[in-house]
């Protein structure tokens, strides 16, 4: 059945079937516009472990998730899919979070990272990221060469470094990045690990093609990364929760807040989000929730005024979801990626907005 006879055939009123792909839809990653990239990965996370159970968690809650997107006309018609869960990177992940566990534990208790005993756990680790930041652009590039957009689901937010590089290739001529988060993540090999989920901006800013970053919602940050951005000369543009909600308290409204963040990108924008700079009310699973944040409909409505500001979204990630005990986590995590599919789909002309 061709693409055309499944949109045709298919009812987006009814329940989710449970033979379809994510958010119930039929569509193959063959068939798609939109590819999901799937990356079960948490080894080198610093407090709470589980977001490499994220796609699984978001993929099972997406089911519930409504196709009718009022804001985006017949969405789901769009053609969305995800590739499969790789059980090897699932079980390579659950090795060496062990280790890295371990690691870490040591750590607190003052044992020296130059031990023979750390250094061996250490270079094991950061061997596997590389492989897992290989495969990443290898799985990115497979997609990204048939023209498909392309999305991460992590995972962990160290996840997405191989996605970046394989777009720096495709967009050689440059592309800023807008990082939702808790974090700065601009840390140098936090703990040791070279591809530390805190030190994903850190890595990404190597990239010569990342012309601009620009974060938003950050609350909980170490003075070595407050110095970096002072010292980036204007790369880096930061966003402060704490300044945000100062403006927000002073009447300024989010429309004028988000014009300000949207100037600051360029033509050719990713999106990075790590659902910790939403509030934690929202996330409280994450594995460094953090007080303060975005709530959702702001998130979603600064990504709207950036696709109806005529840049374009390349690509985006969302990471950091963990199961708890409930579907909650997984239920809004679900929901911020199906919004975010539809945005990123208006701004490379894949749908319209219906206004």
């Amino acid at each position: 059945m061709s693409k055309q006879d499944k949109i045709k055939s298919f009812d987006p009123n009814t329940v989710a079937s449970g033979d379809g792909n994510i958010f119930g839809l039929p569509f193959t990653t063959e068939e798609a516009e939109l590819v999901l990239l799937p990356v079960p990965w948490d080894v080198t996370v610093s407090y709470k472990d589980g977001t490499s159970k994220g796609p699984q968690a978001i993929f099972d809650a997406s089911s519930q998730v409504d196709l009718f997107d009022p804001q985006v006309k017949d969405s789901w018609k769009i053609g969305v899919a995800m590739e499969k869960i790789s059980p090897v990177i699932a079980k390579k992940n659950a090795a060496l979070r062990k280790k890295a566990s371990q690691y870490i534990g040591k750590l607190e208790k003052g044992i020296s990272e130059d031990a023979a005993s750390m250094k061996k756990i250490r270079n094991e680790v950061n061997a596997g990221c590389e492989e897992l930041r290989a495969w990443v652009m290898t799985s990115a590039k497979k997609h990204l060469d048939k023209n498909k957009l392309v999305a991460l689901v992590g995972g962990d937010h160290s996840t997405p470094l191989g996605f970046m590089e394989a777009l720096a290739e495709k967009y050689s001529g440059g592309f800023g990045i807008l990082q939702f988060d808790a974090h700065c993540d601009l840390r140098k090999a936090y703990e040791g690990f070279e591809y530390s989920h805190a030190s994903i901006m850190y890595n990404a800013l190597k990239i010569p093609q990342v012309k601009k970053l620009v974060q938003v919602g950050i609350r909980d940050w170490c003075q070595a990364e407050n110095d970096l951005i002072n010292a980036s000369k204007g790369r880096v543009k930061t966003f402060f929760d704490y300044q945000l909600k100062e403006q927000s308290y002073r009447s300024r409204s989010w429309v004028s807040i988000c014009s300000d963040i949207i100037q600051e990108l360029p033509k050719h924008v990713y999106i990075s989000f790590d659902i910790d700079g939403l509030d934690p009310k929202l996330c409280p699973n994450t594995g460094t929730p953090v007080p303060g944040g975005l709530e959702f409909g702001e998130a979603v409505f600064l990504m709207e005024m950036i696709a109806r500001s005529g840049k374009k979204i390349i690509g985006f990630d969302l990471n950091e979801v963990a199961p708890g005990k409930d579907e909650w986590n997984g239920n809004v995590g679900a929901r911020l990626l199906y919004k975010m599919c539809n945005i990123a789909a208006v701004s490379n002309g894949l749908a319209k907005f219906n206004q």
